[in-house]
């Protein structure tokens, strides 16, 4: 990072923690919830001052990385961890935008996400350098794959120990890619809503840096860089649509906030942000947001026992789930869910046509894409369409084996590789 982008932390205006539903303010400190009315608290700004800085010119000079946007991110000194994170590709993804059959398609890429390829580096690295503000000597937190492996090397980077808490039947790559940091890892026998109920007692008693509970608002603002890299990287203008995966329901609600942000501060046209339709992904073997959309309802069924590959999303009470479904449905947007092999399919098609390798979380993304584009819930003509990526092929491999082609067999001859040469060419 160059000085000037490290330094425009050191006075953020934030001006308090503010329930979401009563309004109460509480101080900056390591808490999430009113003890009024039990709400979820947020992160509030003094937009005013942070407008007589934050400019277009101000932001294009700084180092390429989420930290360009510092005023809008709750950190009072400059981050720790995380200096490199964000500003992923924005890929135009004609060749899958012909196969869709639409006009203007791109790929936010946070596959390769720096340093452990999916987009919970972005709130990590926002949510460590805060529990290293308050003096908080240990981190941890409650995992469906990335958040674990972002959580253990970016502790790692910042000379914290960490414990991650993660649902026993994880996929094996995400648990072998978390403990390679050093990082204390602890299998629950139960779902991933099982170890999140575990992981607030922990952090009552311990009094531990939790990233997705006590430490919870400062975490979730560092999804709104997902948001505001997209807007610039579209030349400033935000998209006609954006179809994001939802677990705990966080993503969508802080894209939105994001782009709300952006027009607030007049860094976009004056409400260009109120017309993006944001759409919500989940998987069909757990949809409990998706769900509440399709069927207008506003109270959650929680789904008990979660059945699909797409193990990152299975998440059966999501904590920001009512918040999503308002995103969604203020924005006019809408909401899908694809089967197994509907994810496997899209997970293929992205790979073959843009040669970008996703996570089932991707394929849930571009499966309900493709559905969202059916139904004509997204136009045909409209345009730009944004998929969110927001983790790597390589961690989710599992659901792949046995529907690929197998690799031909022949000797070491070029006689052999001749005649499977007309094979194929009959």
């Amino acid at each position: 990072m160059t000085t000037a982008s490290m330094s425009v932390a050191k006075n953020n205006p934030v001006t308090a923690l503010r329930c979401r539903e009563c309004g109460n303010e509480y101080p900056k400190a390591p808490v999430h919830v009113c003890e009024y009315c039990f709400g979820p608290l947020e992160i509030a700004y003094d937009y005013a001052a942070i407008g007589k800085v934050l400019t277009r010119t101000v932001i294009e000079s700084r180092a390429p990385n989420m930290w360009r946007y510092a005023e809008l991110l709750p950190l009072d000194a400059p981050p720790v961890v995380g200096t490199q994170t964000g500003m992923t590709p924005l890929v135009r993804a004609d060749r899958l935008a012909r196969r869709l059959g639409v006009r203007e398609l791109w790929v936010k890429n946070d596959a390769v996400s720096h340093p452990t390829l999916s987009f919970k580096d972005r709130v990590v690295s926002v949510a460590l350098s805060k529990a290293i503000e308050f003096g908080i000597k240990t981190v941890a937190c409650a995992s469906t794959g990335n958040l674990a492996n972002a959580t253990a090397a970016q502790a790692a980077a910042a000379g914290l120990p960490a414990v991650i808490l993660i649902p026993f039947d994880l996929e094996p790559a995400k648990v072998l890619a978390t403990s390679i940091y050093g990082a204390r890892v602890v299998a629950v026998k139960g779902t991933y809503d099982d170890v999140n109920r575990l992981c607030s007692e922990i952090a009552g008693k311990y009094g531990w840096g939790f990233v997705n509970v006590n430490l919870r608002p400062f975490y979730a603002e560092g999804s709104k860089s997902f948001g505001y890299e997209i807007v610039e990287q579209l030349g400033w203008r935000c998209p006609a649509h954006i179809v994001v995966p939802m677990a705990g329901g966080s993503l969508v609600t802080k894209i939105g906030k994001a782009f709300g942000e952006l027009d607030k501060l007049g860094l976009i046209a004056t409400g260009s942000a109120r017309k993006t339709k944001i759409h919500g992904a989940q998987a069909a073997g757990c949809a409990p947001i998706v769900d509440m959309v399709l069927e207008n309802r506003e109270q959650m069924k929680p789904v008990r026992t979660p059945t699909s590959i797409a193990k990152s999303l299975a998440i059966g009470n999501p904590a920001d789930g009512f918040y999503a479904r308002q995103t969604i449905i203020g924005s006019g947007g809408f909401a899908a869910k694809p089967d197994d092999d509907e994810i496997v399919a899209a997970m293929r098609l992205l790979a073959e046509t843009e040669g970008i390798f996703t996570e089932t979380a991707g394929g849930v993304t571009l499966g309900a894409t493709m559905k969202l584009i059916a139904s004509g819930k997204i136009g045909k003509d409209d345009g730009p369409i944004v998929v969110s990526v927001t983790g790597n092929g390589m961690k989710t491999q599992d659901p792949l084996v046995g529907k690929l082609p197998t690799p031909a067999l022949i000797g070491p001859s070029l006689a052999d590789f001749d005649k499977l040469e007309a094979t194929i060419s009959k």
